[in-house]
């Protein structure tokens, strides 16, 4: 198990670098990832000796394995509005990370403190409907991770019932590799199996049945967990039910058998694989700066997703 709540991988080899994180009052910075500058307590700040962490969430935004060179406004501040919003609707299933957000006034509203966990190396998928690469592997062998599918489906058919799905952890540059639940078991061992299995599908009825409430599909999303070194409790880790780890779809847009627009960056890799871009993603160079309009619509559809699930416009400056 990793020792910290990191909640996305580093860029692979190649991949455009994120830019240096900020210093900080009070902490010191120990990694980054894709979208996330992650910071431990400084030795003489007010949460020296804690085992916490501060995750700062970014406005950089990933696409096809690179971190853009052109930021997304407010989009950092969507992931950790809507995780803090999440966070306290599922409370009573599992208990979160989230310990302040009394954070230094450079990231506020985009950052969190955290309690340090020892994170399972599984990302704990459940999916209600089929698309992505379980459509790839249904088609391939009428199973996705394993499970056995009935004949029929197709792109965006509701499943009879939600399926845990999970996926090992890559190494970096890595793409996640999809896994059996045996497989997990090997892992993590049959009790954290089980208990890993049973938490994510609660969470995903949950989450599914307050977006249906609000006009939206709630397809599949993914969920981290770790332990509490101290009790060994289960804790949810990572953002939660986000733009970037969940799969929203408008209601009224669903239709079984076709492509379901998402509210996420579908944007901006729709903008990189047209012509317009002028790049190629096998030539191995960074992707292109973005247009200042692909910006606006895809800031504009994390908003939207904020405020169609919370019920309330997100509050900027």
């Amino acid at each position: 198990m990793s020792e910290t709540s990191t909640p996305d991988a580093a860029a692979p080899p190649g991949a455009a670098q994120a830019p240096s994180a900020p210093a900080l009052p009070g902490w010191e910075h120990v990694a980054s990832g894709k979208v996330r500058d992650v910071y431990a307590p400084a030795d003489a700040g007010p949460w020296a000796g804690q085992d916490v962490l501060l995750l700062v969430a970014s406005d950089r935004i990933s696409a096809y394995d690179h971190i853009l060179s052109t930021p997304v406004p407010d989009k950092g501040k969507v992931l950790t509005a809507l995780s803090v919003w999440w966070f306290d609707q599922l409370a009573d299933i599992v208990p979160s990370h989230l310990v302040s957000l009394d954070v230094p006034a450079a990231v506020v509203g985009r950052a969190m403190i955290c309690r340090r966990l020892e994170m399972y190396p599984v990302e704990c998928v459940a999916r209600g409907y089929l698309t992505g690469s379980g459509l790839v592997e249904y088609r391939d062998s009428g199973t996705v991770c394993g499970l056995p599918l009935p004949a029929g489906l197709t792109e965006a058919s509701r499943l009879p019932e939600p399926i845990f799905t999970p996926a090992a952890k890559a190494e970096l540059g890595e793409h996640d590799e999809n896994v059996s639940f045996e497989r997990v078991v090997e892992m993590v061992g049959r009790d954290a199996a089980e208990a890993l299995r049973e938490t994510t599908l609660a969470l995903y009825t949950r989450a599914a049945d307050i977006a249906r409430e609000r006009g939206i599909i709630l397809a599949d999303t993914k969920f981290e967990f770790g332990q509490d070194p101290a009790t060994g409790r289960l804790i949810l880790g990572d953002e939660v039910l986000t733009p970037d780890s969940s799969r929203f779809w408008p209601a009224d847009a669903w239709t079984p058998g076709r492509p379901t627009p998402s509210f996420d960056k579908q944007y901006v890799r729709d903008w990189l694989t047209s012509p317009a871009s002028g790049w190629d993603r096998c030539s191995g160079e960074v992707p292109p700066t973005l247009p200042d309009d692909v910006v606006e619509r895809t800031r504009q559809r994390y908003l939207e997703a904020y405020e169609r699930l919370t019920g309330a416009p997100l509050e900027l400056p």
